[in-house]
C-alpha cells in the first residue's frame, strides 16, 4: 500500500477533494504549492488535516522549473499529478497553456524517474485529450468516445486548451514507456461539476456555474452539449487508480451527456425562479451571429453547436468500481457550496 504520496495540484477544484480522500485514509500526503506565503491557498487543506488521521505536508515547487519537484517526491510511493493549466479565455496558448502543460508533465515525471521508491503515477488529463470537437464522433463513425480514441481535431489555433493537453498527456505515456519501473493510470474526466472545498478555487467549473446562475444564457443557451462528472467521483477515482494495481492505462470519467438547457432544467426543478434561467435553445444558425457574444468562434459552433457527445465509462466502473453520483445531486450540491461562500463574501 503507498503511504506516502506526493500531489500537485493539491489545492485545486479536483486537488482538494483527492487530498481531504488520501488524509482521511491515513496517508502522508505531500502538497506541491508554488507560494507557501500564499496560505489561503491552502488552508482548507490544513483545517481538513486537523480532523483526518493522515499527514499534511506542504513543499514549494514551480512546474516550469526544472528539478523543481526532485526533492518532493523523494522517499514517495506515489505521485499524483494534478497540476494543469484550465485556462478559457487566454491570449497566448503556447505561453499560458502548452508550454506549462509540457513542461509541467516533464519535470514532475522527471522527478519520479530520479525518485527510485516510487511505484505508481497517477496523471490528471481530460476527455479533451480524447476529442477536440463533438463533430470528431461521427467524423470518426464512432457512437461514443473510448479510451482508445486520442484528439487530432485540435490544434493551437483551434481549441487550445484541448491540444495541450493531448501533448502533456502523450508526452507523460512517452516517459512512462521509456522505464520499467513505475506503472501509470491516466484519469480522462469529462466537464468537472460539484461542490467545491475552498472559496479560492479558480476553476472553470465553478466559473461557467457562475455564469448560468448569474442569468447570463437567461435570453437563450447555446445548444451545446457536455459531459458531467462529479468532483468527488473524479478524486474518489485518482484513490482508487492509486491503489489498484490493475488500474493501468486511460479511464473515462463521464457520468451523464446533457445540454446547457438541460442542465438549467435540472437547476429550475431545484430552485425555481431563483434564477434568470433561459427556456429555449439559440438556433444553431443565429449562432453564427452572434457567436462572438459568447465568445465562440464560426468554426467552433459548426463542428459543436447542436452535435450530441457520448462516452464509454465502463473501465472506470469495472476497475476503479466507481459509482457515479446522481447528477442532480452534483448540481444541487455544487450550488448550494457556491451559495454558501457568496453569502460568507457578504458577512
Amino acid at each position: 500500500m503507498h503511504t506516502t504520496i506526493l500531489v500537485t495540484g493539491g489545492t485545486g477544484y479536483i486537488g482538494s477533494w483527492v487530498v481531504k480522500y488520501l488524509l482521511e485514509e491515513g496517508k502522508t500526503v505531500r502538497v506541491a504549492v508554488r507560494s507557501l506565503e500564499n496560505r489561503k491557498k491552502y488552508k482548507h487543506l490544513q483545517e481538513i488535516a486537523e480532523k483526518s488521521a493522515g499527514t499534511l505536508e506542504f513543499l514549494e515547487a514551480d512546474l516550469l522549473k526544472e528539478g523543481s519537484f526532485d526533492e518532493a517526491a523523494k522517499g514517495c510511493d506515489a505521485v499524483i499529478h494534478m497540476a494543469s493549466p484550465f485556462k478559457l479565455s487566454i491570449k497566448n496558448p503556447e505561453k499560458e497553456l502548452i508550454e506549462p502543460a509540457l513542461a509541467g508533465t516533464a519535470n514532475v515525471l522527471s522527478a519520479v524517474n530520479k525518485a527510485e521508491t516510487v511505484k505508481k503515477v497517477v496523471l490528471t488529463s481530460s476527455v479533451a485529450a480524447i476529442y477536440g470537437d463533438a463533430a470528431d464522433m461521427k467524423r470518426k463513425g464512432l457512437s461514443e468516445f473510448t479510451e482508445q480514441i486520442f484528439n487530432d481535431s485540435s490544434s493551437i489555433k483551434n481549441q487550445p486548451y484541448s491540444f495541450s493537453k493531448v501533448l502533456a498527456e502523450k508526452k507523460a505515456w512517452e516517459i512512462h514507456d521509456a522505464q520499467n519501473r513505475w506503472d501509470m493510470a491516466v484519469v480522462n474526466p469529462s466537464f468537472v461539476m460539484g461542490p467545491p472545498l475552498t472559496p479560492h478555487s479558480e476553476s472553470e467549473s465553478i466559473t461557467f456555474m457562475r455564469t448560468i446562475l448569474s442569468g447570463a444564457y437567461s435570453s437563450g443557451a447555446p445548444d451545446l452539449n457536455f459531459g458531467f462528472v462529479d468532483v468527488r467521483d473524479v478524486a474518489r477515482a485518482h484513490i482508487a487508480a492509486l491503489h489498484n494495481q490493475e488500474a493501468q492505462g486511460r479511464f473515462i470519467l463521464s457520468n451523464t451527456s446533457l445540454s446547457i438547457l438541460e442542465l438549467t432544467a435540472l437547476i429550475r426543478k431545484h430552485y425555481g425562479k431563483r434564477y434568470k434561467l433561459p427556456h429555449r435553445r439559440i438556433p444553431k444558425v443565429l449562432m453564427y451571429a452572434i457567436g462572438w457574444m459568447f465568445g465562440l468562434s464560426l468554426h467552433f459552433i459548426k463542428n459543436n453547436v447542436g452535435i450530441p457527445l457520448d462516452f464509454n465509462n465502463s473501465r472506470s466502473k469495472q476497475i476503479l468500481a466507481i459509482q457515479y453520483t446522481p447528477f442532480e445531486s452534483t448540481v444541487v450540491d455544487m450550488i448550494d457550496a457556491l451559495e454558501k461562500i457568496t453569502l460568507s463574501r457578504k458577512e
